[in-house]
């Protein structure tokens, strides 16, 4: 499997990562799911201490022991669970993180975490102070690098202009091109690197029956309606093929070029599989991309701005 450089740095990720969210609790089932990612090339695995409480930090750091020099672990800060662990609140001070980082590191029984994110944020929190957190614990040698994770334009934009992260995590897919005329090639300018989630978009980008999820079918997904979504996927469909819908879907991110790697959750072997033919798959030609982006909508970040 292909590797890109993240941003300006040394750090090397396969264009498949595992988004481990998607795993469960089950450690003998995760740990499959896991070793079958590593089977395929995938070396970047990405988690965060948001998820089951810390138990998939727990898992993914157990699982990767034997192969930890060759592998890219990046996890998430930023939120923390109540007291009753019935929600979590936003906290991005440098208190939190610095002490963040040290839970995390136990969790995943490593000395280093070599992608530090921060998992969210809003243009009030005091970003200089984040920023310094994470330029503290590079300098104390808990994190190799650091990065973003939004959907925010006006913090992409901070953290950018301000900071030395390598990669923001945005979403993007067929169907929700909105970091395409502003994100993705500030981050093109700058040296950053895309990393990218939702590329099947809930699903919908790839052979499951659009009439499985009653929500679409009630709601749409972001500003497309239900038919207008019919309509769309089946014209992609018709006029793709050869080429299936997960291939396009996929094919489509990696041909942007500030997109270094495409995050993918997997609960299943086959699924790890599937996501990883798909990466590895013949790559859209100018056609195919300008077909894409003749039928579906040039979709704009409204909010955040």
């Amino acid at each position: 499997m292909k590797q890109n450089l993240l941003g300006n740095s040394n750090l090397k990720v396969s264009e498949l990562a595992l988004g481990c969210m998607s795993l469960g609790t089950d450690k003998n089932h995760a740990k499959k799911v896991i070793e079958a990612a590593l089977e395929e090339g995938v070396t970047y695995f990405d988690t965060a201490d948001l998820y089951e409480f810390g138990l998939n930090e727990e898992i993914v750091g157990e699982a990767l022991q034997g192969v930890r020099d060759q592998v890219v672990i990046a996890t998430k800060a930023g939120n923390r669970w109540s007291s009753s662990k019935d929600g979590w609140s936003w906290d991005p001070s440098k208190a939190h993180i610095k002490e963040a980082v040290k839970s995390s590191l136990k969790r995943l029984n490593t000395e280093y975490i070599d992608l530090y994110q921060l998992h969210g944020g809003t243009i009030e929190d005091p970003i200089d102070e984040t920023i310094e957190a994470f330029e503290e614990l590079k300098q104390e040698g808990f994190i190799r690098h650091y990065g973003l994770s939004s959907i925010r334009p006006n913090v992409i934009r901070e953290y950018v202009n301000k900071s030395n992260i390598i990669s923001v995590m945005v979403q993007y897919s067929i169907l929700d091109r909105r970091a395409e005329e502003e994100v993705l090639p500030l981050l093109a300018k700058k040296g950053k690197s895309a990393v990218t989630r939702g590329t099947v978009a809930k699903g919908l980008l790839t052979d499951k029956p659009l009439k499985s999820s009653p929500s679409i079918i009630e709601k749409g997904y972001l500003d497309y309606t239900f038919e207008e979504l019919e309509q769309l996927l089946t014209r992609l469909k018709r006029d793709l093929s050869p080429q299936d819908l997960l291939n396009a879907a996929v094919q489509y991110n990696l041909a942007n070029p500030a997109v270094a790697s495409i995050v993918a959750g997997a609960s299943s072997i086959s699924q790890v599989k599937e996501n990883a033919r798909a990466v590895n798959s013949k790559p859209l030609s100018a056609r195919e991309i300008e077909l894409i982006q003749s039928l579906s909508k040039a979709n704009r970040y409204n909010q955040h701005r």
